[in-house]
């Protein structure tokens, strides 16, 4: 089972590496033993999401349900010949990870199935299911049975992942309006979309970061500087997002090059600060 285990935990690492060079940067800054783990959680997220956003030609109903059939039988029998869920539930049982976090990722993915527009309700719950959970299962890997720890950091966690997805949003409004019908903020009409609007949002996005930073200057040393260099990738985009119109991020995908992600990585390396940078003062 080593063997069998080591295997499919390397497909979630091809996966991650092939679909995310920023998430691929923050995890090779982990320490060794953490890294596995959240390649494992990142397969799992990758392969659901590509489900709903990717497979046109096929019944993505059918095929979710599968998957999520799968999923929970994996977990259940501690075994799975899909490489992706085996890993994923090898990480679910070494750290504990509730079922309820995966039982609303889940409902996440089936909201995008069925939803176009969100109510302020409907978007809260979609964000705490496509994207705070994420933060809560890396945060159970990063806390490494701390339980105490986990309690006091789950609310920057939540925090950091609803950043990382708002700032999604608003990098993906062309495709997500103009090609899959998904009006994700509530209350917002994406055919007159006006700097108002884009500033609203934007203060949203600006105080999840800023919480979401306390945590992370608060985790284990091991874990800091992987989960920092992702923060600032996103920091950066969504200072990229806010230098552009409102029309602009209507009719362009917003991206920072490889290059400036690799730049992004020495300062973090090369800094011995438990506080990385004073980014708001």
């Amino acid at each position: 089972m080593t063997l069998f285990d080591r295997t499919t935990m390397e497909c979630s690492k091809v996966i991650t590496r092939n679909y995310s060079t920023s998430f691929s940067l923050g995890i090779r800054t982990l320490d060794k033993k953490f890294r596995d783990p959240i390649y494992g959680i990142y397969g799992f997220v990758r392969f659901a999401d590509e489900i709903v956003d990717t497979f046109h030609d096929h019944d993505k109903h059918d095929l979710l349900g599968r998957f999520e059939a799968e999923t929970y039988r994996a977990i259940d029998e501690k075994i799975s010949l899909n490489p992706v869920l085996h890993s994923f539930q090898l990480v679910i049982h070494q750290y504990r990870i509730e079922r309820t976090l995966i039982d609303a990722f889940l409902r996440s993915m089936r909201m995008d199935l069925h939803k176009n527009s969100f109510s302020q309700g409907g978007y809260k719950e979609y964000i705490y299911g496509s994207a705070e959970v994420v933060g809560l299962m890396c945060l159970r890997v990063f806390t490494d049975g701390n339980d105490k720890l986990y309690e006091e950091l789950k609310a920057p966690a939540r925090r950091l992942g609803a950043a990382f997805q708002k700032v999604n949003f608003l990098r993906d409004i062309r495709s997500d309006y103009y090609e899959r019908g998904r009006i994700y903020f509530p209350g917002i009409d994406f055919s007159d979309f006006k700097t108002a609007d884009k500033k609203i949002i934007e203060a949203d996005i600006q105080e999840d970061f800023k919480v979401a930073y306390e945590g992370i200057i608060r985790l284990p040393k091991g874990t800091r500087k992987g989960v920092y260099l992702s923060y600032m990738y996103y920091l950066k985009l969504f200072e990229k997002i806010k230098r552009l119109s409102a029309e602009s991020i209507l009719h362009q995908r917003i991206r920072i090059p490889d290059f400036k992600k690799i730049m992004l990585i020495i300062p973090v390396l090369f800094t011995n600060s438990s506080r990385p940078a004073e980014l708001y003062k």
